[in-house]
């Protein structure tokens, strides 16, 4: 099984679209069998970040500036940025569609979908 996390610094805004294309990246993922995903955010959950010691070696030493944090697998993948669609894609072995031009992630109800 593959397992994607997704350590984030601090709550941003809902109106982001690289927030809102995580977001739905991840809701599309919920169903597929192989693939387990899960975000961890500072504010609401600080001891998980205390528990991986790579993790907690970013905060300590570039506290937010080194975050979001993709870990795939267990190895850290990405430091200092979201995980793009093609970046999601290549971990998961699935192909993310653009919904619309208009910045939607991948299409489907929700805004993303996968195959």
């Amino acid at each position: 099984m593959t397992k994607i996390e997704l350590f984030e610094a601090a709550n941003y805004s809902a109106d982001n679209p690289v927030l809102q294309m995580i977001a739905a990246a991840f809701a599309a993922l919920e169903p597929v069998s192989f693939i387990e995903t899960q975000r961890y955010n500072l504010e609401q959950q600080p001891e998980i970040f205390k528990q991986w010691a790579e993790i907690a070696t970013a905060l300590a030493n570039g506290g937010a500036t080194n975050f979001p944090i993709t870990v795939l697998d267990g190895a850290v993948v990405k430091t200092g940025a979201y995980p793009s669609i093609d970046d999601l894609s290549t971990y998961t072995n699935l192909d993310f569609v653009p919904a619309n031009a208009d910045g939607g992630c991948c299409g489907g109800a929700d805004g993303c979908s996968c195959h």
